[in-house]
């Protein structure tokens, strides 16, 4: 089942299209503000598909999708707007969409579009990247190794899937939720949050010149970590 995530404020219109989505084989998660739907950007990789409203209480699906494509995503993304006015879709299609269609809509029209994105998608998706690197920080993905400035860093599992993840998202916040939900040790148990930051202080000893001063695993306090290329 394809997991879309959709990005809307109307209440009425959100129950429908999770109904309506499902029963056409979609799992669709919700977000109602941008500002929610900027904390799932660190896991957008979980999704197939954005479903963006460009009218939202706290900004424009516009403000998300340029996000989204600043990461380096390329999710096809199809815009619900109010409006078919030329210079609405022009934006809409310039800060990254695939895609709009005009309320009211016929919920078959947005499922073939949808279908057929993805069937684009899946033609068009370029090969995984084999490394990583940022920082000093390079992270060898096929052999699971990591380097810094070419020298091998000794990591345990838990430590090297943290440091993938923080790297696979650097310049943003990966919330502490998002990392214990990505973060299982070997025996399969969950990690908890007083496990994650002995990881994290461990793993600032090994990458960190000043493990008390850290230039590049930023504490974000009541968020969670940020890997950066350099800390001013």
């Amino acid at each position: 089942m394809n997991r879309l995530l959709l990005l809307e404020d109307d209440l009425s219109l959100i129950d429908g299209l999770q109904y309506s989505l499902k029963k056409n084989g979609f799992d669709t998660e919700v977000a109602r503000t941008v500002r929610e739907a900027m904390t799932r950007l660190p896991e957008i990789s979980r999704y197939d598909l954005l479903i963006l409203d460009v009218t939202l209480p706290d900004g424009t699906g516009f403000d998300f999708c340029e996000r989204v494509r600043k990461s380096g995503s390329l999710i096809p993304v199809i815009f619900l707007t109010a409006s078919d006015e030329e210079v609405s879709v022009i934006r809409g299609l310039d800060c990254g969409g695939d895609d709009y269609i005009t309320k009211p809509f016929r919920l078959g029209e947005l499922c073939s579009r949808i279908r057929a994105l993805l069937r684009r998608a899946r033609i068009q998706k370029p090969e995984a990247p084999s490394s990583l690197s940022c920082g000093g920080i390079t992270i060898e993905l096929l052999s699971s190794r990591a380097f810094q400035n070419g020298r091998p860093l000794e990591l345990t599992g838990a430590e090297y899937r943290l440091l993938s993840l923080l790297l696979r998202n650097a310049g943003h916040v990966v919330t502490r939720d998002v990392i214990l939900n990505e973060l299982w040790d070997d025996a399969g148990h969950f990690v908890d949050d007083n496990t994650l930051s002995v990881y994290v202080r461990r793993l600032r000893e090994k990458v960190e010149t000043d493990p008390s001063n850290p230039a590049h695993l930023i504490t974000v306090r009541g968020f969670g970590y940020e890997w950066k290329e350099d800390n001013p």
